[in-house]
């Protein structure tokens, strides 16, 4: 895309020297010898930068910069002085100027300065447009479903926005804990401010205090340098820690001192670090129980739990299996170019049915694998995964025989990689291909889930 420079100057032979210059440097430059016209051409054509000059007949340029910040913040403004007058154009970087260029100029470093100018504009852009996006994306509108138990969860979230209020989100695994946490931040007033995220389940103990604290160089074996954690990383904005009954009680310690305190010390550290951030926790876990049997700190339990919101179940929401299937398939129809337009009756039937131990994570992947494999534009039963396909076979073994999640989640697995590798007759990277993981992984599982495999069977 050629950018377009207006270059506003009441000298006309600088003023052509300078447009004629800077279309060389493959730019489109237009010229206007006051302020007045300079906001004309403004109000109707598409400008990039504006190249001004710090004296000008009648409205001069500083009056000129102000002007273009206030109608169009987004339009770097550069300004032209005489030598003596750099002291002006200092203070006007101050009020909002990208830079100054002092006469007499090289038209390089006019190039060059417009250049930076133009791509630290771009990179704004592209920042305001990404949140913009995320915003969207996390926006009440889409928490999807409709079922009263839904319902409930939106109307918490609405309610606490707004707040400071620490939130504590309880659930399954799978039910949109994070999605929801993200809503809350992206809806609050910390919305243009970091939204850090830290699975404590996922890392080690040994580790998961210099994640959240940071440390100093020389702090332990291996600290070459000084490491912001994400405490610091999160400041003005939120700290989502997912997975929090996992937390060993020693770091449970030093979190409940930075929540009452809301300071902390690097690993290693002897300095105090301020910090203001809004917490949200989630987790999967009886944390009353652990309370109870002295896994969890009681004390940090309290602080916590300010505002709990109970995700419900897949479960306990089915009418919004359909609705949520629908949207998976929107986005996944697109990002893998497949004309696949919606589910038959059937397809619909077995899922409503099915009970769903992963949840909105389960019922996605399994959409995905249902458009990779269907090949009509609506998907029916038998595109879907045979665990939802025999439903009523699936349901009396749920309703008849006890268990637990991570045998089923093992069962539900062994299932999918046995039928991908029966659909490819045995061949290890087509099945990695149609279950969307990479071949080592599909490997590993197989090895770990003792799978028996040959060119044409897998048991």
């Amino acid at each position: 895309m050629t950018h377009t420079i207006l270059v506003v100057d009441d000298e006309t032979r600088l003023a052509d020297v300078l447009t004629a210059a800077l279309e060389d440097f493959g730019y489109r430059a237009i010229a206007a010898e006051s302020a007045t016209d300079a906001l004309a051409i403004l109000d109707r054509e598409r400008i990039d930068l504006v190249l001004t000059d710090l004296r000008l007949p009648g409205m001069d340029g500083r009056t000129l910069m102000r002007e273009v910040r206030r109608r169009w913040p987004d339009i770097p403004v550069v300004m032209i002085t005489a030598f003596a007058a750099v002291r002006d154009a200092v203070e006007l970087v101050k009020e909002g100027a990208f830079d100054y260029i002092a006469k007499p100029f090289e038209i390089d470093d006019v190039a060059a300065t417009i250049g930076r100018a133009l791509r630290l504009s771009e990179v704004v852009r592209d920042n305001e447009r990404l949140r913009t996006e995320l915003e969207g994306r996390y926006s009440f509108e889409n928490l999807i479903g409709n079922s009263p138990p839904f319902r409930r969860v939106i109307e918490q979230v609405t309610e606490v926005c707004e707040t400071r209020a620490t939130v504590m989100l309880n659930g399954e695994s799978g039910t949109g804990k994070e999605v929801v946490a993200r809503a809350i931040h992206f809806n609050s007033p910390r919305r243009k401010r970091p939204f850090i995220a830290v699975n404590c389940a996922a890392i080690p103990e040994a580790l998961l205090e210099s994640e959240l604290f940071g440390h100093v160089k020389g702090a332990f074996t291996g600290a070459l340098a000084n490491r912001v954690g994400r405490f610091a990383a999160a400041d003005g904005g939120t700290l989502f820690l997912d997975e929090i009954g996992d937390m060993p009680i020693a770091i449970q310690a030093k979190l409940l001192r930075v929540i009452q305190e809301r300071s902390f010390e690097p690993v290693g550290g002897n300095q105090s670090q301020t910090v203001d951030v809004r917490i949200i926790t989630a987790t999967h876990k009886d944390l009353r129980q652990a309370v109870a049997t002295n896994q969890f700190r009681e004390d940090l339990y309290y602080r916590l739990n300010v505002f709990p919101i109970q995700l419900p179940a897949l479960r306990e929401r089915r009418e919004d299996i359909a609705i949520l299937a629908a949207h998976f398939l929107r986005q996944l129809a697109e990002s893998v170019g497949k004309r696949v337009i919606g589910f038959t009756p059937g397809a619909l039937s077995a899922m409503s049915a099915y009970s769903w131990p992963g949840n909105i994570r389960e019922l996605q992947n399994c959409v995905e694998r249902a458009v990779i494999v269907a090949k009509s534009p609506t998907i029916d039963a038998p595109d879907l995964p045979r665990d939802l396909f025999d439903v009523p076979t699936r349901q009396r073994e749920l309703d008849d025989l006890p268990h637990d999640l991570d045998a089923e989640l093992e069962h539900i697995e062994r299932r999918f990689i046995i039928e991908a590798l029966r659909r490819t007759d045995g061949k290890q990277v087509l099945a990695a291909q149609l279950l969307g993981i990479a071949e080592r992984s599909l490997w590993h599982r197989i090895k770990k889930l003792d799978i028996k495999v040959n060119r044409r069977v897998a048991e």
